[in-house]
């Protein structure tokens, strides 16, 4: 059926055209702010990562099913993390034990973690989405997606005093699960 005879099909691509371009520049940089922390032996580039995020969220059916901007980011981040995740787990198959270790949660994102370290705060943050998902949100938005606290706490829409005490209670989780 062609654009022209279905205008909620044209409407639609018309948005698609338009906020596309400016989503993928922003989804980019977020991959790229993510690989230059990542560790030096990664696979994956930028474009890569942008792009395995996509091919997940489309494989999902979850193109188009997002109610905000911060809806958006969230899935992304979620989709980006779960790409590094898998590849960390490809490229240490072999190895067994040993995969807890200490992971520092700061402001700027992720700082240098290593494989071993990207897994055991995967796995903390599984164990926290059972009892704190809207936390574990945060955690992806500010972590993995690099945002500031403002900027998290807006695509949650919680106010940034509430994203500063959840902050806090997740670093303070994950430095105690992740120690014992």
């Amino acid at each position: 059926m062609s654009r022209a005879a279905d205008p909620a099909t044209s409407h639609q691509q018309l948005l698609a055209d338009e906020l596309l371009p400016s989503l993928y520049r922003e989804l980019k940089h977020m991959a790229s702010q993510q690989l230059l922390s990542e560790n030096v032996n990664l696979t994956l580039n930028a474009t890569a990562l942008v792009h395995e995020a996509y091919l997940r969220l489309s494989k999902d059916g979850r193109l188009g099913e997002w109610n905000s901007r911060g809806h958006f980011f969230s899935a992304a981040a979620e989709a980006m993390r779960r790409v590094l995740v898998d590849h960390a787990r490809k490229r240490h198959s072999q190895k067994r034990g040993g995969r807890f270790q200490r992971v520092e949660l700061t402001d700027g994102g992720v700082e240098n973690i290593d494989d071993e370290r990207l897994l055991a705060l995967d796995d903390a943050l599984q164990q926290l989405a059972f009892v704190k998902p809207r936390v574990v949100e945060l955690i992806k938005l500010r972590y993995f997606a690099g945002m500031s606290n403002d900027e998290a706490a807006e695509c949650l829409s919680i106010s940034p005093r509430t994203a500063k005490h959840w902050w806090a209670f997740a670093k303070a989780w994950l430095r105690a699960e992740l120690d014992s």
